[in-house]
């Protein structure tokens, strides 16, 4: 059937075209774009995927950015600790180097301080000039913000990282179900000889007083200058002859023991005159008791003599035992200390009873056993002698000490030979029979920085304790010889011990522990705490602010973030439970001369708190930056790749297709002309 009005077939040519022209323009402009989707009717689906992909690959890069950033960072802090450690590593030297004091003059010491000064001083301007694009690094200003100073038992807190979450605070919970012991070995009682009451006497001056002259007014006081044994037992005697009054001599007789007080036979003298030839003695002085005559006629007072002895006081302590070995008694002047009324103190820590009296009058005997009775620990009992007291101008007097020794028992029953070690090393020690616990202590006590190891004496029995605490805290004791009669070796409780560890929880996670030392290491929290030697009691603070937060993920969320603490590297803040490094300045407590033992420990402590920032710091450039970097970068390009799978032309393919559209539409063409062209047909059926 032949129509003109409609020509259908153009109509159909008309339609192929105008696809096929459309189909050659997707083609042409995919090959020029590069693009397989260059708007949403390409793919939808593709389009969203491709607008995610895309959005995620713009925060990655930025994440490695901030990453790259955060390396440079962490670098440059790394950097200026490097120097800090060289300063430290410098005083470290200076203070082993003073420590010398024999072969170094005072002057040479001085200048190693002045070095020290020199060191703190560069690094408190390294702590406040460390910075990276106007942040300082290392003033304390990237430290966490928490209240945990107010903790009584806290001794030192590190926070090297904290998720702070959402709500920008996290708490910090601790409980410690055991406390950290240290290593201990203990001797029995039997090991050494039963307890006593530990005795003294307090011996002063040897002084005789003559009395019975037929002038009963007269008495004359003979005292000796010093307390020794020697001046005890002398005999005071007159000789009448033809000395003239007033002229009257003495003489002292050192092998016979006495004093000869030379008078005339005829006429009698005063006691003045006696007192006076006394004194002229070097070994002894007199003094008048009563005024009165000395009459050298008289047979009777001729006769007259004393001899001298010991005013003395027996000093007992209440308790029996060792611990009042070595307690030493002394006398002291004070013009504050009334007339006649002394007082007695026991220091129980320098083992000392300490008599006060007036520094000028008299005071009794008697009076001075009453005050030592005041004292909890110890009774007295005095021996007079001549007038029973002693005078504070008189040296021999207030100058009397005395000691209980190891009166109190606990004494070695034979020689030994003690092998005592510790962490810090091991010494041999060589005690004599009757050495006390108190001297085997004491002698363990005083090396116990090159042993590690430290002794408590207590009753009859003495205890050998590491000075660390954990289980680092080492003490050995070894009997390497003891006498047949000695009982030392078989009376230890072991020759080897450890102390234990602190057990303790943060926030339910189990810590790590050293000693006093404890810290976990998660994914929220990085802490390291430090408690009083031996505390067990549980406490908690809160974690508030600060920190460096690092954004390292393409997610603004807490797991993709790490927020670290980098603490003050100030003298005034480094430091530990030893101290802070700005007290070895000039004017501080541990200057190389005033305490060079303890400048070495805090300089040990602080060096490997540097160590240990410069390593955590390390270690998060390394396990954390360097492989997040490397997993972002695998991230970007497998996205990428995802995204250009999605989105990105095949250009062999969008070819084929440019290359089909081009003839088809070229075929198109012609078909619609030859469609036209049909109508014309019809003209022939009409000739």
């Amino acid at each position: 059937m032949t129509r003109i009005n409609t020509n259908v077939n153009s109509l159909i040519a008309q339609s192929r075209l105008d696809r096929t022209n459309n189909q050659l323009q997707t083609a042409m402009t995919r090959l020029s774009t590069g693009l397989r989707i260059n708007s949403g009717k390409d793919d939808p689906a593709g389009l969203i995927a491709s607008e995610a992909l895309r959005s995620d690959i713009t925060a990655i890069n930025k994440a490695l950015g901030n990453t790259q950033r955060a390396n440079q960072i962490i670098a440059t802090a790394d950097s200026a600790l490097g120097q800090v450690a060289n300063l430290l590593n410098d005083v470290r030297g200076l203070v082993t180097e003073a420590a010398n004091g024999g072969a170094l003059s005072d002057e040479e010491i001085a200048a190693n301080q002045l070095q020290i000064d020199s060191s703190l001083e560069a690094i408190n301007r390294i702590a406040q000039t460390t910075s990276f694009q106007g942040k300082r690094l290392l003033d304390g200003s990237l430290d966490f913000v928490s209240n945990a100073t107010s903790v009584s038992t806290l001794r030192d807190v590190r926070i090297d990282q904290a998720n702070l979450g959402s709500t920008g605070a996290v708490k910090v919970d601790i409980d410690i179900s055991a406390a950290a012991t240290r290593g201990e070995i203990t001797t029995d009682t039997a090991a050494v000889s039963a307890a006593a009451q530990a005795t003294a006497t307090l011996k002063f001056a040897p002084e005789a007083i003559l009395t019975g002259f037929t002038d009963a007014g007269t008495s004359i006081l003979v005292r000796a200058k010093d307390n020794k044994e020697e001046y005890d037992g002398v005999t005071v005697q007159f000789s009448a002859g033809s000395t003239a009054v007033g002229s009257e001599t003495a003489t002292y007789d050192k092998d016979a023991k006495t004093i000869t007080v030379n008078i005339n036979n005829a006429a009698a003298t005063t006691a003045a005159n006696v007192v006076a030839a006394i004194n002229t003695l070097a070994e002894f002085e007199g003094s008048v008791v009563g005024a009165g005559a000395v009459d050298g006629s008289d047979s009777g007072d001729v006769a007259i003599t004393d001899t001298t002895d010991t005013d003395e006081i027996a000093i007992t302590a209440q308790t029996a035992g060792a611990d009042f070995n070595g307690v030493g008694v002394r006398l002291v002047k004070s013009s504050s200390t009334p007339t006649g009324t002394p007082t007695a103190a026991y220091d129980a820590e320098n083992k000392e009873i300490v008599i006060s009296v007036n520094d000028t009058g008299t005071t009794t005997i008697a009076n001075i056993a009453t005050a030592i009775n005041n004292l909890a620990e110890f009774n007295a009992a005095a021996t007079a002698n001549g007038d029973g007291s002693i005078i504070g101008t008189s040296a021999a007097d207030t100058e009397a000490t005395t000691n209980t020794n190891n009166s109190g028992g606990g004494v070695l029953l034979a020689d030994l030979v003690l092998e005592i070690g510790g962490r810090e090393g091991t010494e041999v020690f060589n005690f004599k029979t009757g050495a006390s616990v108190n001297q085997i202590a004491d002698a363990i006590k005083l090396l116990s920085d090159s042993t590690g190891v430290t002794a408590i004496q207590s009753g009859q029995s003495v205890t050998f304790r590491s000075t660390t605490y954990g289980s680092k805290g080492l003490v050995t004791a070894n009997v390497i010889s003891e006498g047949l009669a000695g009982t030392f070796k078989d009376n230890l409780s072991s020759n080897r011990a450890l102390g234990t560890d602190i057990a303790a929880t943060i926030n339910g996670v189990t810590a790590t522990a050293d000693g006093n030392k404890f810290s976990i290491n998660t994914a929220a929290l990085d802490v390291t705490l430090t408690v009083d030697d031996g505390s067990a009691k549980g406490f908690e603070f809160t974690i508030s602010g600060g920190g460096a937060l690092f954004q390292l993920g393409g997610d603004v969320v807490s797991n993709q973030q790490a927020r670290i603490g980098v603490s003050s590297i100030s003298t005034a803040r480094l430091g530990g439970v030893n101290g802070k490094l700005y007290e070895l300045a000039s004017g501080g407590s541990k200057t190389l001369k005033n305490d060079a033992t303890g400048a070495s420990k805090v300089v040990d402590e602080v060096i490997e708190k540097v160590a240990s920032l410069r390593g955590r710091l390390g270690a998060f450039q390394r396990t954390t930056l360097e492989s997040n970097t490397v997993a972002l970068t695998d991230t970007v390009a497998n996205l990428t790749e995802a995204e250009s799978s999605i989105r990105d032309a095949d250009f062999a393919r969008e070819s084929s297709a440019l290359t089909r559209a081009q003839i088809l539409v070229q075929s198109g063409t012609s078909v619609l002309g030859i469609a036209n062209q049909n109508p014309q047909n019809v003209l022939s059926l009409l000739r």
